[in-house]
């Protein structure tokens, strides 16, 4: 009795694309990790369209995932999609901004290469410019996560990652982050956060180039009083530049390889074989 009470509670992941270009095989990748660690934990692997960029979304092509997915041979449960989740993203911005966490940012991205922005582990270190400046009330301003103030307010933290193991929060290669963008509701940082915990999602499964984010949502879970997973961070697909697959890039679609006939089960199977190591 002892021993089933201590098994861990089977886990929820889920794959989360953004609807601004067909998926290609990056992206078979991060779903198939995510598939299948939900299935050999005997937990749930969830689906989320990320729809929130603007005009770059194109609704039409969720329906094109969806079939891509299916052709790759996985099951999955859909959970509501980013835009029907846009009160939850400004309650939570404006609980930061009422306690002094977040400030307004009007600089423009040259504006902050000639500030002399050191590198950091995201592109430039954003030098905190409009944190020592009255706001412009008539320009368009982001809203930055005080970096400062948060880790004072939470004190030291933790995060872990089941391939790299325990990680200490750091936020000094990324400074303060944009997480309410003049453009949009909310920035990744602040969406994924807040939709991983609404979904119950207990393992957050997701590419290598995204392991320095981890820092800000672990962050963002103390701040906001949510519930903290753990993650796993896959190695990626690279090209033959050596560069990771991205739609920018053209990266083949899956869509193409379906349509020309491609079995989508033995691509994922090769998949799982050469990049995983691990089965269904």
């Amino acid at each position: 009795m002892a021993q089933a009470m201590d098994r861990p509670a089977p886990p929820v992941t889920r794959f989360a694309p953004s609807p601004n270009g067909q998926l290609h095989l990056g992206h078979a990748l991060s779903a198939i990790v995510a598939h299948d660690l939900a299935r050999q934990g005997g937990g749930r692997f969830l689906f989320r369209i990320e729809d929130i960029d603007g005009p770059r979304s194109r609704p039409e092509l969720a329906d094109a995932f969806r079939r891509d997915l299916a052709w790759l041979g996985l099951e999955w449960e859909e959970v509501p999609a980013q835009s029907t989740r846009l009160a939850s993203y400004a309650a939570a911005a404006e609980a930061l901004k009422a306690r002094g966490l977040l400030y307004p940012c009007t600089c423009t991205r040259s504006e902050i290469e000639a500030a002399g922005a050191r590198p950091g582990l995201e592109g430039l270190i954003y030098p905190g410019t409009c944190k020592h400046r009255p706001p412009d009330p008539s320009r368009p301003a982001a809203w930055r996560l005080d970096a400062a103030k948060a880790l004072a307010e939470t004190g030291p933290l933790v995060w872990e990652d089941a391939l790299a193991g325990p990680q200490a929060v750091d936020l000094s290669g990324l400074g303060d982050v944009v997480l309410v963008r003049k453009d949009l509701p909310a920035s990744y940082h602040l969406a994924v956060t807040l939709d991983d915990a609404a979904d119950g999602v207990t393992l957050v499964t997701r590419g290598a180039d995204l392991f320095t984010a981890s820092h800000v949502h672990r962050t963002l879970q103390a701040l906001l009083g949510l519930p903290v997973p753990r993650w796993h961070h896959h190695r990626l697909l690279t090209g033959p530049d050596g560069e990771k697959l991205a739609k920018r890039r053209g990266s083949p679609a899956l869509a193409q390889r379906r349509e020309g006939g491609e079995d989508g089960r033995m691509l994922a199977a090769q998949l799982r074989l050469q990049q995983l190591g691990i089965g269904t």
